[in-house]
């Protein structure tokens, strides 16, 4: 593997990681429901900025590259796992979540990778579609399908959890 690090300051990197680790984790928490792959996971994408050092034109660039890298190499992980480890959905912890949104964020756990990660980056991380579409290649149409049928499966996901605790 070509190393690449002398292009980064350690200050840059450590701002970097301050910056947009815990976002990181929560993509890839959200795809992989393995708190110990999701940290790989993020510790991959970093490995992957400082050995690529590639070149940003802005800020929301290199975080759209960032976020692009981390669920690729979480959807990888996914194939790839030899063991079918889980974890518990009630052991799951949302960094940053208030507790009443837990129901809501364990729901959208259960959602198909498709359409978690589109929940995720627009509403938990504030994107506008046009931002998702670039980020994950495809259409804003097709990012706003996914919006509306992750929202369908998130209600029904919602409402059978109410009728599971009666």
């Amino acid at each position: 593997m070509a190393k690449k690090f002398e292009g980064y300051e350690p200050k840059y990197v450590n701002e970097l990681v301050k910056n947009y680790g815990d976002m990181l984790y929560r993509i890839c928490l959200c795809i992989l429901c393995d708190k110990d792959d999701a940290e790989d996971a993020v510790q991959d994408t970093f490995l992957k900025f400082l050995t690529k050092a590639p070149q940003f034109e802005s800020n929301e660039h290199e975080k759209a590259w960032l976020i692009k890298v981390a669920t690729n190499i979480s959807k990888n992980m996914l194939l790839l796992r030899i063991k079918h480890r889980t974890v518990d959905i009630n052991e799951l912890e949302y960094v940053g979540a208030a507790e009443e949104d837990k129901d809501v964020f364990e729901a959208i756990m259960r959602l198909p990778v498709k359409f978690k990660i589109v929940m995720i980056l627009h509403y938990i991380e504030g994107y506008p579609t046009k931002d998702i579409s670039k980020m994950i290649k495809l259409s804003d149409e097709a990012v706003r399908k996914r919006l509306q049928k992750g929202r369908e499966l998130l209600k029904l996901e919602i409402e059978r959890g109410n009728r599971d605790a009666f």
